[in-house]
């Protein structure tokens, strides 16, 4: 007779941003597979996702994965929120997205910088002013410059163990920012599996005394970077146009829905959009080939093989939740008219 132990994780009802949560349970000779999974119920008063007198709320599991932290016997398993009558609550990003097919594909870029609480900044800054300007941190090697590598490294090896697929990570522009990259073919596994990095960085930040902070400008009104999780997206049209008119129709067809995307875009996402830093500003909207400075960059790999891949939408910030942005994005290119 066997124990396993399943690590339950959801999304809170905080506001404007959720946070993680999770809980273990454990399970006699469990199969190791999701529909073995069953319904649990947690505390929603507890979360700001329930009243103290009807609390039950319900974790539905929806993606599962090993735990590298409890090597043979754990499991991650991440969860939807439903009501006790087994709606989606209304917390619940991931029940809104319109992708059952799985004809869109998601590339999140997850920026975020490790944070020294001792000093409330940034690892690698001094403990009063700054360290020298941006220039030399991104894609950095050496002591002087990058700042974190062991949690870093120690954290893709558990994505991997896990089975997430990371497709890269490196040091970002300021002291202390990193990133790393996740791609799945479909809007929700896309999403799942951004969360469950998230919060395997998180459990990794307990183990090395350091915080993780996904703001999305955690230095104020400084001319350094913001953090963000770029959105790259393609679906059958983008995979296979062959001609520029219809990246033209698609990339237009955000143009007038900016308050609908910057509305579930990430809280503060106004301190990172402000046209500089190698963004667009928040109430504007542009695309180009290669133009890091625009909304929407058509990468130039897409151009070189004949107008054929996907598109990014820069103006998601790190502390995004990636099912409401996948979400937004894939209501906008139905509504092209391609």
């Amino acid at each position: 007779m066997t124990k396993a132990k399943l690590e339950y994780i959801w999304l809170d009802g905080y506001k404007p941003t959720q946070s993680l949560r999770s809980k273990t349970k454990v399970e006699t000779n469990f199969s190791g597979k999701l529909e073995d999974c069953d319904v649990w119920c947690f505390d929603g008063s507890s979360t700001e996702q329930a009243p103290g007198g009807s609390s039950d709320c319900l974790l539905k599991p929806v993606f599962i994965c090993k735990d590298p932290a409890r090597s043979g016997t754990g499991y991650l398993v991440m969860c939807e929120v439903l009501n006790a009558d087994g709606t989606a609550h209304e917390s619940n990003g991931r029940a809104t997205i319109e992708d059952d097919d799985n004809d869109f594909w998601f590339g999140f870029e997850q920026e975020y910088f490790l944070w020294d609480t001792k000093i409330n900044k940034p690892l690698g800054f001094p403990t009063s002013g700054y360290p020298a300007p941006q220039g030399p941190y991104y894609c950095s090697v050496g002591a002087q410059n990058a700042f974190g590598r062991d949690i870093i490294e120690e954290h893709l090896e558990v994505c991997l163990q896990a089975g997430l697929n990371v497709e890269g990570i490196n040091a970002e522009v300021a002291t202390g920012q990193w990133e790393f990259q996740i791609f799945a073919k479909g809007a929700k596994e896309a999403g799942d599996q951004i969360w469950l990095a998230r919060y395997l960085l998180e459990r990794m930040g307990e183990k090395y005394g350091l915080a993780i902070n996904w703001h999305c400008k955690p230095l104020g009104n400084t001319d350094w970077n913001g953090s963000g999780m770029h959105a790259n997206f393609s679906n059958t049209a983008l995979r296979t146009a062959g001609n520029k008119e219809t990246y033209d129709v698609i990339c237009q067809a955000f143009a007038p829905l900016i308050k609908e995307h910057i509305a579930v875009y990430g809280a503060d996402n106004h301190l990172r959009l402000t046209g500089k830093h190698e963004t667009q500003s928040i109430d504007q909207f542009s695309y180009g080939v290669s133009d890091r400075g625009a909304s929407i960059r058509i990468p130039i790999a897409a151009v070189q093989k004949g107008w054929k891949g996907w598109l990014e939408d820069r103006r998601p910030n790190s502390a995004a939740d990636p099912y409401k942005v996948a979400a937004r994005i894939i209501k906008t290119v139905k509504t092209a008219k391609i």
